[in-house]
Protein backbone atom coordinates (compact mmCIF):
# COMPACT_ATOMS: atom_id res chain seq x y z
CA UNK A 1 0.00 0.00 0.00
CA UNK A 2 2.82 2.40 0.84
CA UNK A 3 4.38 1.85 -2.57
CA UNK A 4 1.03 2.65 -4.24
CA UNK A 5 0.65 5.84 -2.23
CA UNK A 6 4.19 6.88 -3.08
CA UNK A 7 3.57 6.27 -6.79
CA UNK A 8 0.32 8.21 -6.65
CA UNK A 9 2.08 11.06 -4.87
CA UNK A 10 4.80 11.14 -7.50
CA UNK A 11 2.19 11.09 -10.27
CA UNK A 12 0.30 14.00 -8.71
CA UNK A 13 3.55 15.94 -8.26
CA UNK A 14 4.54 15.29 -11.89
CA UNK A 15 1.14 16.45 -13.16
CA UNK A 16 1.32 19.54 -10.96
CA UNK A 17 4.75 20.43 -12.32
CA UNK A 18 3.59 19.79 -15.87
CA UNK A 19 0.48 21.96 -15.71
CA UNK A 20 1.11 24.44 -12.82
CA UNK A 21 -2.57 24.10 -11.78
CA UNK A 22 -2.47 26.10 -8.56
CA UNK A 23 -1.48 29.44 -10.04
CA UNK A 24 -4.12 32.16 -9.60
CA UNK A 25 -6.72 32.28 -12.34
CA UNK A 26 -6.90 36.08 -12.33
CA UNK A 27 -8.77 37.42 -15.32
CA UNK A 28 -9.91 40.92 -16.16
CA UNK A 29 -12.14 42.22 -18.94
CA UNK A 30 -10.16 45.44 -19.30
CA UNK A 31 -7.55 45.49 -22.06
CA UNK A 32 -4.27 47.20 -21.33
CA UNK A 33 -3.95 48.69 -24.78
CA UNK A 34 -3.33 46.15 -27.53
CA UNK A 35 -5.29 47.11 -30.65
CA UNK A 36 -6.93 44.30 -32.69
CA UNK A 37 -7.05 46.53 -35.79
CA UNK A 38 -3.32 47.23 -35.64
CA UNK A 39 -2.62 43.53 -35.23
CA UNK A 40 -4.75 42.71 -38.26
CA UNK A 41 -3.05 45.41 -40.34
CA UNK A 42 0.39 43.94 -39.55
CA UNK A 43 -0.75 40.40 -40.32
CA UNK A 44 -2.25 41.48 -43.64
CA UNK A 45 0.86 43.42 -44.63
CA UNK A 46 3.13 40.44 -43.99
CA UNK A 47 0.90 37.70 -45.40
CA UNK A 48 -0.53 39.61 -48.38
CA UNK A 49 1.88 42.37 -49.43
CA UNK A 50 5.08 40.46 -48.63
CA UNK A 51 4.11 36.96 -49.67
CA UNK A 52 5.65 34.49 -50.31
CA UNK A 53 8.34 34.75 -47.61
CA UNK A 54 10.22 31.50 -48.13
CA UNK A 55 13.99 31.26 -47.88
CA UNK A 56 14.42 31.91 -51.61
CA UNK A 57 12.08 34.92 -51.70
CA UNK A 58 14.77 37.47 -50.90
CA UNK A 59 12.88 40.48 -52.24
CA UNK A 60 9.82 39.84 -50.06
CA UNK A 61 11.92 38.93 -47.03
CA UNK A 62 13.83 42.20 -47.32
CA UNK A 63 10.61 44.17 -47.84
CA UNK A 64 9.11 42.50 -44.77
CA UNK A 65 12.25 43.28 -42.75
CA UNK A 66 12.06 46.94 -43.81
CA UNK A 67 8.40 47.08 -42.81
CA UNK A 68 9.19 45.57 -39.40
CA UNK A 69 12.12 47.95 -38.88
CA UNK A 70 9.96 50.97 -39.69
CA UNK A 71 7.26 49.85 -37.23
CA UNK A 72 9.79 49.21 -34.46
CA UNK A 73 11.44 52.58 -35.08
CA UNK A 74 8.05 54.34 -34.99
CA UNK A 75 7.44 52.69 -31.61
CA UNK A 76 10.59 54.31 -30.24
CA UNK A 77 12.97 51.39 -30.47
CA UNK A 78 16.68 51.67 -31.20
CA UNK A 79 16.62 49.60 -34.37
CA UNK A 80 19.51 47.68 -35.92
CA UNK A 81 19.97 44.94 -38.49
CA UNK A 82 21.84 41.71 -37.87
CA UNK A 83 22.80 40.44 -41.34
CA UNK A 84 24.21 36.95 -41.85
CA UNK A 85 24.93 34.60 -44.72
CA UNK A 86 23.46 31.21 -45.56
CA UNK A 87 23.63 29.19 -48.79
CA UNK A 88 25.22 32.16 -50.56
CA UNK A 89 22.45 34.59 -49.64
CA UNK A 90 22.26 37.37 -47.05
CA UNK A 91 19.44 37.33 -44.50
CA UNK A 92 18.55 39.74 -41.70
CA UNK A 93 17.37 39.75 -38.15
CA UNK A 94 15.75 43.04 -37.15
CA UNK A 95 16.42 44.09 -33.56
CA UNK A 96 14.86 46.88 -31.50
CA UNK A 97 16.13 47.86 -28.05
CA UNK A 98 13.73 49.44 -25.59
CA UNK A 99 14.32 50.59 -22.04
CA UNK A 100 17.54 51.65 -20.32
CA UNK A 101 20.91 49.94 -20.60
CA UNK A 102 21.15 47.20 -17.98
CA UNK A 103 23.32 44.22 -17.06
CA UNK A 104 20.53 41.81 -17.93
CA UNK A 105 18.00 41.86 -20.73
CA UNK A 106 14.74 40.22 -21.73
CA UNK A 107 14.36 39.05 -25.34
CA UNK A 108 11.03 38.67 -27.13
CA UNK A 109 11.11 37.42 -30.70
CA UNK A 110 9.19 35.92 -33.61
CA UNK A 111 10.18 34.70 -37.06
CA UNK A 112 8.92 36.58 -40.10
CA UNK A 113 9.67 34.01 -42.78
CA UNK A 114 6.93 31.61 -43.90
CA UNK A 115 6.93 28.01 -45.09
CA UNK A 116 7.36 27.64 -48.87
CA UNK A 117 4.99 29.92 -50.80
CA UNK A 118 2.21 29.99 -48.24
CA UNK A 119 0.77 33.21 -46.76
CA UNK A 120 1.74 32.31 -43.20
CA UNK A 121 -0.83 34.50 -41.47
CA UNK A 122 -0.83 32.53 -38.24
CA UNK A 123 2.61 31.01 -38.94
CA UNK A 124 4.07 33.43 -38.18
CA UNK A 125 2.79 36.86 -39.20
CA UNK A 126 0.69 36.67 -36.03
CA UNK A 127 3.79 36.35 -33.86
CA UNK A 128 5.52 39.26 -35.59
CA UNK A 129 2.38 41.38 -35.26
CA UNK A 130 2.45 40.59 -31.56
CA UNK A 131 6.05 41.79 -31.32
CA UNK A 132 5.21 45.03 -33.16
CA UNK A 133 2.20 45.76 -30.96
CA UNK A 134 4.23 44.94 -27.88
CA UNK A 135 6.83 47.46 -29.10
CA UNK A 136 4.19 50.16 -29.50
CA UNK A 137 2.93 49.69 -25.94
CA UNK A 138 6.38 49.40 -24.33
CA UNK A 139 7.62 52.36 -26.35
CA UNK A 140 4.91 54.53 -24.84
CA UNK A 141 5.79 53.33 -21.31
CA UNK A 142 9.33 51.92 -21.36
CA UNK A 143 10.27 48.90 -19.23
CA UNK A 144 12.56 49.17 -16.23
CA UNK A 145 15.42 47.32 -17.93
CA UNK A 146 16.62 46.54 -21.45
CA UNK A 147 14.21 44.60 -23.64
CA UNK A 148 15.28 43.36 -27.08
CA UNK A 149 12.51 42.73 -29.59
CA UNK A 150 13.74 40.60 -32.47
CA UNK A 151 12.24 39.54 -35.81
CA UNK A 152 14.07 36.47 -37.12
CA UNK A 153 14.58 35.06 -40.58
CA UNK A 154 14.87 31.38 -41.55
CA UNK A 155 12.98 29.59 -38.79
CA UNK A 156 11.12 27.40 -41.27
CA UNK A 157 12.46 24.27 -43.01
CA UNK A 158 14.92 23.60 -44.51
CA UNK A 159 16.77 25.75 -41.98
CA UNK A 160 14.99 24.73 -38.79
CA UNK A 161 17.40 23.21 -36.24
CA UNK A 162 20.42 24.56 -38.12
CA UNK A 163 22.91 27.35 -37.45
CA UNK A 164 21.21 29.34 -40.24
CA UNK A 165 18.14 30.08 -38.13
CA UNK A 166 18.02 33.78 -37.38
CA UNK A 167 17.40 33.01 -33.73
CA UNK A 168 20.45 30.73 -33.65
CA UNK A 169 22.55 33.61 -34.98
CA UNK A 170 21.14 36.04 -32.43
CA UNK A 171 21.47 33.65 -29.47
CA UNK A 172 25.03 32.69 -30.42
CA UNK A 173 25.99 36.36 -30.72
CA UNK A 174 24.63 37.08 -27.25
CA UNK A 175 26.55 34.12 -25.87
CA UNK A 176 29.78 35.24 -27.54
CA UNK A 177 29.34 38.67 -25.94
CA UNK A 178 28.65 36.98 -22.59
CA UNK A 179 25.35 38.85 -22.47
CA UNK A 180 23.09 38.06 -19.54
CA UNK A 181 19.58 37.09 -20.63
CA UNK A 182 17.00 36.96 -17.86
CA UNK A 183 14.41 35.40 -20.15
CA UNK A 184 13.53 34.85 -23.79
CA UNK A 185 9.95 34.57 -25.06
CA UNK A 186 9.27 33.17 -28.53
CA UNK A 187 5.94 34.10 -30.11
CA UNK A 188 4.97 31.23 -32.39
CA UNK A 189 1.46 31.43 -33.86
CA UNK A 190 -0.84 33.41 -31.54
CA UNK A 191 -3.93 34.04 -33.69
CA UNK A 192 -5.97 30.82 -33.99
CA UNK A 193 -8.73 30.20 -31.45
CA UNK A 194 -11.87 28.06 -31.42
CA UNK A 195 -14.74 27.45 -29.02
CA UNK A 196 -15.78 24.23 -30.72
CA UNK A 197 -15.59 20.99 -28.76
CA UNK A 198 -12.60 18.81 -29.66
CA UNK A 199 -10.95 21.65 -31.60
CA UNK A 200 -7.78 21.08 -29.54
CA UNK A 201 -5.54 18.03 -29.98
CA UNK A 202 -2.37 16.96 -28.19
CA UNK A 203 0.80 15.00 -29.00
CA UNK A 204 0.07 12.46 -26.25
CA UNK A 205 -3.34 11.04 -25.40
CA UNK A 206 -2.73 11.37 -21.66
CA UNK A 207 -2.60 15.17 -22.02
CA UNK A 208 -6.32 15.13 -22.83
CA UNK A 209 -6.87 14.25 -19.17
CA UNK A 210 -5.00 17.35 -18.03
CA UNK A 211 -6.02 20.02 -20.53
CA UNK A 212 -9.20 21.31 -22.16
CA UNK A 213 -10.59 19.96 -25.43
CA UNK A 214 -11.47 23.38 -26.87
CA UNK A 215 -8.84 25.54 -28.51
CA UNK A 216 -9.81 28.74 -26.74
CA UNK A 217 -6.61 29.30 -24.75
CA UNK A 218 -3.04 30.47 -25.22
CA UNK A 219 -0.24 28.18 -24.08
CA UNK A 220 3.03 28.93 -22.28
CA UNK A 221 5.50 26.17 -23.17
CA UNK A 222 8.66 25.52 -21.19
CA UNK A 223 11.07 22.66 -20.67
CA UNK A 224 11.93 20.55 -17.66
CA UNK A 225 13.85 22.78 -15.27
CA UNK A 226 12.16 25.94 -16.56
CA UNK A 227 9.23 25.92 -14.17
CA UNK A 228 10.02 29.22 -12.47
CA UNK A 229 10.05 31.20 -15.73
CA UNK A 230 6.82 29.58 -16.88
CA UNK A 231 5.17 30.42 -13.54
CA UNK A 232 6.17 34.10 -13.77
CA UNK A 233 4.88 34.47 -17.32
CA UNK A 234 1.72 32.44 -16.80
CA UNK A 235 0.80 34.25 -13.58
CA UNK A 236 1.30 37.68 -15.16
CA UNK A 237 -0.68 36.78 -18.28
CA UNK A 238 -3.55 35.31 -16.29
CA UNK A 239 -3.78 38.38 -14.10
CA UNK A 240 -3.86 40.73 -17.09
CA UNK A 241 -6.49 39.17 -19.31
CA UNK A 242 -9.68 37.12 -19.36
CA UNK A 243 -8.16 34.83 -21.99
CA UNK A 244 -7.49 31.34 -20.58
CA UNK A 245 -3.76 30.67 -20.18
CA UNK A 246 -2.45 27.10 -19.90
CA UNK A 247 1.13 25.95 -19.49
CA UNK A 248 3.33 22.90 -19.81
CA UNK A 249 6.85 22.04 -18.72
CA UNK A 250 7.93 18.98 -20.63
CA UNK A 251 10.96 17.33 -22.26
CA UNK A 252 11.88 18.25 -25.81
CA UNK A 253 11.17 14.79 -27.18
CA UNK A 254 7.44 15.52 -26.96
CA UNK A 255 6.61 16.82 -30.47
CA UNK A 256 6.08 20.57 -30.49
CA UNK A 257 7.77 21.48 -27.22
CA UNK A 258 10.87 22.85 -28.97
CA UNK A 259 9.36 23.70 -32.38
CA UNK A 260 10.34 27.38 -32.53
CA UNK A 261 13.01 29.98 -31.89
CA UNK A 262 13.20 29.43 -28.12
CA UNK A 263 15.14 26.26 -28.97
CA UNK A 264 18.09 28.39 -30.11
CA UNK A 265 18.32 30.02 -26.68
CA UNK A 266 18.02 26.72 -24.83
CA UNK A 267 20.99 25.52 -26.85
CA UNK A 268 23.03 28.49 -25.59
CA UNK A 269 22.01 27.87 -21.98
CA UNK A 270 19.54 30.76 -21.71
CA UNK A 271 16.13 30.51 -19.99
CA UNK A 272 13.44 30.59 -22.67
CA UNK A 273 9.87 29.60 -23.40
CA UNK A 274 7.28 29.74 -26.17
CA UNK A 275 3.87 31.43 -26.20
CA UNK A 276 1.66 29.75 -28.79
CA UNK A 277 -1.83 28.82 -29.91
CA UNK A 278 -0.32 25.28 -30.23
CA UNK A 279 0.08 25.42 -34.03
CA UNK A 280 -0.92 22.21 -35.83
CA UNK A 281 -2.51 20.81 -32.68
CA UNK A 282 -5.27 23.35 -33.23
CA UNK A 283 -4.90 25.09 -36.59
CA UNK A 284 -5.82 22.78 -39.51
CA UNK A 285 -4.48 25.40 -41.95
CA UNK A 286 -0.90 25.10 -40.66
CA UNK A 287 1.61 25.10 -43.55
CA UNK A 288 -1.10 25.37 -46.21
CA UNK A 289 -2.37 28.04 -48.61
CA UNK A 290 -5.40 28.46 -46.32
CA UNK A 291 -3.38 30.11 -43.53
CA UNK A 292 -4.80 33.53 -44.40
CA UNK A 293 -5.58 36.70 -42.38
CA UNK A 294 -9.34 36.15 -42.47
CA UNK A 295 -8.99 32.98 -40.39
CA UNK A 296 -7.50 34.67 -37.31
CA UNK A 297 -9.14 36.05 -34.16
CA UNK A 298 -7.67 39.52 -33.64
CA UNK A 299 -9.68 40.28 -30.51
CA UNK A 300 -8.14 37.33 -28.71
CA UNK A 301 -4.76 38.07 -30.25
CA UNK A 302 -4.96 41.48 -28.55
CA UNK A 303 -5.61 39.74 -25.24
CA UNK A 304 -2.47 37.66 -25.79
CA UNK A 305 -0.45 40.83 -26.29
CA UNK A 306 -2.00 42.39 -23.18
CA UNK A 307 -0.83 39.35 -21.27
CA UNK A 308 2.64 39.62 -22.79
CA UNK A 309 2.91 43.26 -21.74
CA UNK A 310 2.21 42.18 -18.18
CA UNK A 311 4.70 39.30 -18.46
CA UNK A 312 7.48 41.55 -19.74
CA UNK A 313 6.85 44.04 -16.96
CA UNK A 314 6.96 41.23 -14.39
CA UNK A 315 10.23 39.92 -15.83
CA UNK A 316 11.86 43.35 -15.94
CA UNK A 317 10.82 44.42 -12.45
CA UNK A 318 13.57 44.56 -9.87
Amino acid sequence: MLEVLVLLGLLVAACAYLTQPLLPRGGTTVQQGADPLRLEAHVRALSERFSPRGNKNLKNLNAAANYIADALRAAGGEVSDQPYSSDGYTYRNVIAALGPESEERVVVGAHYDAFRGFPGADDNASGVAGVLELARILGASPPAMRVELVAYSLEEPPHFRTESMGSAVHAATLKAKKARVRAMISLEMIGCFSDEKDSQTYPLGVLKLLYRSTGNFIAVVGRIGGGRLVRIVKTAMRAATRLPVESINAPGFIPGIDFSDHLSYWEQGYPALMVTDTAFYRNPRYHTADDTPDTLDYERMALVVDGLVAAVRALTAG
